[in-house]
Formats: structure tokens, C-alpha cells, sequence
């Protein structure tokens, strides 16, 4: 895993050991960030399920104005601080260690992008979603974009799908406020 863009442009990341996590591949990442290119720079985004915090730290590399990573794994966690210890002055980011839906209740913040890459088997990203929706998390414009290994078909009261991309087995949706 590398940053592939901005002042941290081929920064390797750290990552996990096995095949239980599943960090979003580089083409995959360099598709998704070829979408959201302009609405990075300035943006206060939030990695629900952080991991390595692979996906924020593309952000922070492309000039977002804040992150918010979270993950309830201790595992990711130490991963994701042996990361952002690589980038050299950045300071605009907060860590969380708590359930995803612990983190989007004390979000007293609005995003303009929030990334939702649950493990592919769980339900939370659905639930995620709905939370997102039911609490206003998006700023007007704001995008959630949410990750998984088929196509999502559900219907969000106060978000509404835009684009889907497939890529291999993964599927990127895209969403914003309805």
C-alpha cells in the first residue's frame, strides 16, 4: 500500500499481517480518488472504519483540512498510528477507538466526505448509512462513500445513490444527501 498522490505521493504504508483485513487495493484507491478529485482539497472527511487508514491518509497527502479515523480494533489502531507517524507535520487529524456506531453518535461535526469500508461480511455498513442519514453527518454536497463486495440495492431515507463502480469484487457507491 502507497499514497499515490499529493505531498506524501509514495509514502508505503504499514500494513497488516494475514488476510483477515481487507485494505482497499492501490487501483482501486487511485479509481475512487480519479472521482473525488476535487472534492478532497479542503475537505473534512471521516474514515468510519479506518483499518490502516489508508483512505484518510490519501486525504490528508491530497490537502484535506481534517480526518477523523476510526476503527474498534486495537489491531488497526497501533497500525494506523505507526502510519500517520510517517507524515511529517500533520497534525489536523483525531483517532478513534470505538464502535462505528459510538463514533457517528458523538460526531458533532459535519463531513464532506465520510468513507464506510466495514469488513465485507457485517452489516454495518447499512446501519452506518442510515446513522449518517438520521443525524445530517453530511454537509450540503458532502458524499458518503461506501465499499463492499456487491452491489448496493437498499433504499437510504435522506441519502440517495448516484453512482456505483465495480472493481473486480469490489463495488465503490457513492452517496449524497437526498
Amino acid at each position: 500500500m502507497r499514497i499515490i498522490s499529493g505531498k506524501h505521493k509514495g509514502l508505503r504504508l504499514a500494513e497488516f499481517a494475514g488476510a483477515e483485513i481487507r485494505p482497499t487495493a492501490d487501483r482501486v484507491k487511485e479509481s475512487l480518488f480519479n472521482i473525488l478529485s476535487a472534492d478532497v482539497a479542503g475537505a473534512d472527511v471521516l474514515d468510519l472504519f479506518c483499518g490502516s487508514g489508508n483512505l484518510g491518509i490519501e486525504c490528508l497527502s491530497r490537502g484535506a483540512a481534517s480526518v477523523c479515523f476510526n476503527d474498534l480494533s486495537a489491531d488497526s489502531i497501533a497500525v494506523l498510528k505507526k502510519n500517520l507517524q510517517k507524515l511529517k507535520g500533520a497534525e489536523n487529524y483525531r483517532v478513534y477507538n470505538l464502535d462505528f456506531s459510538a463514533c457517528l453518535a458523538r460526531c458533532a461535526d459535519k463531513f464532506d466526505l465520510i468513507f464506510i469500508d466495514p469488513p465485507y461480511k457485517s452489516d454495518a455498513g447499512l446501519s452506518a448509512l442510515k446513522s449518517i442519514a438520521e443525524r445530517g453527518l453530511l454537509k450540503d454536497g458532502g458524499i458518503a462513500v461506501y465499499e463492499r463486495d456487491r452491489s448496493f440495492a437498499e433504499v437510504v431515507d435522506g441519502l440517495e445513490k448516484y453512482d456505483e463502480r465495480r472493481y473486480g469484487k469490489t463495488y465503490i457507491t457513492f452517496f449524497k444527501n437526498a
